[in-house]
């Protein structure tokens, strides 16, 4: 559970969707309700993440802001801490942001690397870039299918077909998925399905 977010964020009271977009826009609609009627369930998520987002709404709804507004700041100075001033550098080769190390292959894998376009060097920026190309599909197919489960096992837990409807998903059959989601709660489900939707898109 997180106090802060950069992304936007959806509101929940109890089964209905109360409100999405920038998190202190969604607070002011949440406290809005919990004033009227204070014992609501709220639960805020971050729309990408699906994190549970936790907000204090004690007091009034400049207070509630304030707290967020002090939250925000801590974490942004936290995430960019001031850089310490450059020093001069002397004459010599400019600094490109190549850093060498020492790497150990056998040597068929130096016969090969050495017969490529622009040397050993090229070719193993080119190898690894390619990797790092793979590896963030993966991480991405992943990222999606974590937040929707995170969201559908906070909140769909108690639907029927909820255990089917997740094992669908997770095979990737997005039509059995929606035929099995159908009877889901209009706005659990409706969500449920959009970030649903996320994972499909990646993995395909």
């Amino acid at each position: 559970m997180s106090t802060v977010t950069p992304h936007p964020v959806i509101a929940f009271a109890g089964a209905q969707r109360i409100a999405s977009g920038q998190l202190a826009l969604v607070a002011l609609k949440a406290k809005e309700l919990l004033d009227r009627n204070d014992a609501a369930t709220i639960l805020i998520f971050d729309d990408i993440t699906s994190e549970q987002v936790e907000v204090d709404f004690r007091g009034s709804a400049e207070q509630v802001l304030q707290r967020l507004s002090a939250t925000e700041a801590v974490a942004a100075a936290a995430e960019h801490p001031p850089c310490a001033p450059e020093t001069a550098r002397g004459p010599g080769r400019p600094k490109l942001g190549v850093v060498g190390r020492e790497v150990t292959l056998l040597p068929r894998h130096w016969d090969w690397l050495n017969q490529q376009s622009g040397g050993a060097s090229v070719a193993l920026r080119k190898l690894v870039e390619e990797a790092k190309r793979r590896s963030e599909e993966r991480d991405q197919v992943r990222k999606a299918q974590e937040s929707a489960y995170r969201f559908m096992s906070a909140m769909a837990g108690n639907q029927v077909n909820f255990e089917e409807a997740t094992r669908a998903f997770f095979a990737g059959d997005q039509l059995r998925f929606e035929e099995l989601s159908e009877a889901w709660q209009i706005d659990i489900r409706d969500h449920a399905r959009t970030l649903a939707a996320r994972a499909f898109v990646s993995a395909e």
